[in-house]
């Protein structure tokens, strides 16, 4: 619900603060064309094409599973895994992100807690874990807080995480919950330092008087350790509440959007943002729409979209003007008049948006479909597909227990061919844009084998019921995947449900 409440906001200059930083190099991962760099990331939807890696859990806040244990549906992969029974709401997976080697895999839960999974070393003798993941750190980004001006509880919940593409030995990722963003800098240290003058081996101050020599300190091996430190925490900026965080192609920026208002950052400046869109009414009875997610072209750092919960796009270019109220395209399909009804607002609402690696397309999500725009047609999309048009009959249940409301992602592979986006009943749906061809798979507990091969699951609409078949009735709706990952080079992917994160990777032949 939105609050009416006055905002209290960053002293922000008339100008645009960033534009009177000096501008340096792009860095060796962009090319001068802008263009992506050719992928091999090919794949089909048919059957057989996927297989269980490994099924990973977070450590739990409750307790950890031995590492003796016999290898059961609880330790798979040699990984920390904890039984489904000591699930809480804290351990529910609510974001999911690759970063752009794939080599890390991060992800964030309700109880404000970043996992970070390492990709397996593959080996002659191991060839069979390739695509394995297994922890690398672990670390409370954000905690619960209270805001007593507006008598509000901020969850500790993790929202999005987003990586920056790594320059040094250290990995960098931001990470938000619904008000403050935190800058992270994970790295691995394997030596400490010994030998100090005024502190003894322990880390005590000594006497002054008791150091009658003067000792040069070494560098000893140690375990090694990674460690998350927080760089940057970005706070007191957002009135409502943060949906969406996008990194900039230059990589000196980033935009933090939530229901009113897209807010730009340099990451160097933590006590000031720039509001590049602006859509509160002047009254807020007159508001009809607030923005659901919003994400920065890949490769022009002027350009960025937005999407809003009556189902429009709007494409925003920042060389037009600071503040980008007047968007420079507006993507927008024509309902169909005989489909209306009372819920055609809230299934068009738009919960996820994203560009395609090359740039050219946008994908969007809303409740039923996927949709893919190309950049030059704004007046319908160039593709839909539906992902569970079985639903459409049990709107009014859905509406009921509020499952209307959830908010489905959506995700390209690498090669932009093929497109993967979450459904109920812990289903997930494929669709290869070459041939049309499309598959339902399920993360389920019960076939968490490694190396399983899935089998595609159909939903049965109406009439006789087949043996492989399974009936919209018997959906599970508490069992939803709603965030997904795909390696950027690779066919591998991330599916989270609820407190179990799924690694699949393409049969290899």
């Amino acid at each position: 619900m939105l609050l009416s409440l006055p905002a209290l906001h960053l002293q922000t200059s008339e100008h645009h603060p960033f534009f009177q930083l000096p501008h340096r190099r792009l860095g060796p991962w962009c090319s001068p064309t802008g263009s992506p760099a050719p992928l091999s990331c090919e794949t089909g939807c048919g059957e057989g094409s996927w297989i269980l890696v490994c099924r990973l859990l977070v450590p739990t806040q409750v307790s950890l599973l031995s590492m003796e244990e016999d290898i059961d549906t609880r330790k798979i992969n040699n990984s920390f895994l904890r039984d489904h029974s000591y699930a809480t709401e804290a351990d529910i997976i609510s974001t999911v992100e690759f970063n752009h080697t794939g080599e890390l895999l991060a992800t964030g839960d309700k109880g404000g807690r970043v996992v970070i999974f390492q990709r397996e070393q593959e080996s002659k003798n191991q060839v069979h874990r390739r695509g394995e993941y297994n922890v690398y750190s672990t670390f409370q980004s954000h905690e619960p807080e209270f805001d007593y001006l507006k008598s509000l509880e901020i969850e500790e919940k993790i929202n999005k995480i987003r990586w920056l593409p790594q320059q040094n030995a250290a990995y960098f990722l931001l990470s938000t919950n619904d008000k403050t963003v935190k800058l992270w800098k994970v790295s691995e240290r394997d030596k400490r330092p010994e030998g100090y003058n005024l502190k003894d081996e322990e880390g005590r101050l000594r006497d002054p008087a008791t150091i009658t020599t003067l000792r040069v300190p070494v560098l000893r091996p140690m375990d090694l350790m990674v460690e998350a430190t927080p760089r940057r925490v970005f706070a007191n900026a957002h009135t409502y509440h943060i949906n969406s965080i996008s990194v900039n192609s230059d990589y000196e920026t980033y935009m933090s959007a939530d229901d009113l208002r897209i807010n730009l950052w340099n990451f160097e400046i933590t006590n000031q943002s720039f509001n590049i869109v602006d859509i509160k009414p002047t009254n807020m009875e007159e508001l009809t729409e607030v923005i659901t997610a919003a994400e920065f072209h890949p490769h022009h750092c002027n350009t960025f979209v937005y999407s809003s919960s009556k189902g429009t796009i709007r494409l925003c270019d920042m060389r037009a003007s600071a503040l980008c109220d007047r968007h420079t395209k507006f993507f927008e399909e024509p309902e169909d008049p005989s489909n209306r009804s009372f819920f055609s607002e809230i299934i068009s609402s738009i919960s996820d948006v994203k560009f395609s690696h090359s740039g050219r397309y946008i994908m969007t999500r809303d409740y039923l479909t996927v949709k893919v725009w190309d950049l030059n047609m704004e007046n319908r999309p160039i593709e839909t597909y539906q992902v569970h048009d079985y639903l459409r009959s049990k709107l009014c249940s859905l509406y009921e227990n509020d499952c209307i409301f959830d908010k489905f992602e959506c995700v390209w592979n690498g090669s932009d061919s093929v497109i993967m986006t979450g459904s109920y009943n812990n289903f997930f749906r494929m669709f290869d844009r070459n041939t049309k061809r499309d598959v339902t798979l399920e993360a389920s507990r019960e076939n968490s084998k490694p190396r399983a091969i899935l089998k595609p699951r159909k939903v049965c609409v109406g009439g006789k019921r087949r043996k492989d078949e399974i009936s919209v009735d018997s959906l599970d709706f508490s069992k939803k995947i709603l965030h997904t990952a795909w390696h950027p080079s690779e066919n591998i992917i991330a599916v989270a449900a609820t407190n179990n994160l799924y690694i699949f990777q393409d049969k290899v032949n």
